[in-house]
């Protein structure tokens, strides 16, 4: 169903408890964002990408800026993929979950081949349709996406996080170890200080220590959510570990599924793969 052509990836669901939960088999997502593989979103050649990125730096210039509904805790979304370790286990596993006041109520994980080396810029080439899999497979819809990848701060204002969101249609929000172009100064030690990034000028993101003496991680700008909106978000996460709980829980996800691959005698049940038909 949510593919138009190609081998289907390998997908597993953990908790379908949730907000927005459909109960047609087509899950809580809108049908034009359930393709993939399609093309429009993740096209396969470097120029392709590149003027798909032009254009969705223009798009996100002019889309109104997301904000943290009131009122209720947020659904936080985060994905990650973990790539292959050894040639005799070449797939790569991509893990999204939803996390809600620090619990995990949704999850889901999809197998397939890293589709490009690794190139600064163009790292949507590589992980990009795995990780939209990843997303809409999800039971769940989150209110905003944490993406290990850049968002504003890229050579065409559209790194991985923003397109993502894009394609996902939802806001994002870009976590990195460093930036990619943007320069700026280290925060103070203390957990919670921040210091601006800046690109031709515009805050693209933030440097912000999530725990106090540790490395600050990078937080980006990227589809529907400026700088400062990102920064909050992030902050207010807590949880007393230098990487947000919803990326730690992805990243730990993915991490387990690509062990389980390689240990298959010892796999959880949670993560038996089963095919998108």
């Amino acid at each position: 169903m949510w593919h138009k052509q190609g081998t289907f990836p390998q997908v597993s669901h953990g908790s379908r408890e949730g907000w927005f939960t459909r109960t047609d088999g087509l899950g809580p997502w809108p049908w034009c964002m359930l393709w993939p593989m399609d093309t429009m979103w993740w096209p396969p050649t470097a120029a392709e990408l590149e003027a798909l990125q032009r254009r969705l730096a223009g798009e996100a210039d002019w889309r109104p800026r997301w904000a943290p509904p009131a009122g209720r805790p947020l659904a936080i979304g985060g994905v990650f993929v973990a790539t292959p370790r050894t040639e005799a286990a070449p797939l790569a596993h991509a893990a999204a979950v939803v996390v809600v006041a620090g619990r995990v109520r949704a999850s889901a994980v999809v197998t397939g081949r890293l589709e490009a080396p690794y190139v600064a810029g163009l790292l949507a080439l590589r992980e990009g349709r795995l990780l939209h899999a990843a997303v809409t497979a999800l039971a769940m819809v989150p209110d905003v996406l944490l993406v290990n990848a850049t968002g504003r701060d890229h050579p065409r204002r559209a790194g991985l996080a923003l397109h993502l969101g894009a394609a996902c249609g939802l806001p994002s929000i870009g976590l990195t170890d460093r930036p990619l172009l943007a320069g700026g100064p280290e925060p103070p030690a203390e957990r919670g200080a921040a210091a601006p990034l800046l690109f031709e000028d515009e805050v693209v993101g933030y440097r912000l220590r999530t725990r106090a003496q540790a490395r600050a991680v990078v937080v980006h700008a990227a589809w529907r959510t400026d700088a400062e909106t990102a920064r909050g978000v992030v902050r207010d996460l807590g949880g007393g570990s230098r990487t947000p709980g919803p990326l730690r829980a992805a990243r730990q996800l993915a991490r387990a599924a690509r062990s389980d691959a390689l240990e298959p005698h010892a796999a959880s049940p949670a993560l038996a793969h089963r095919s998108l038909s």
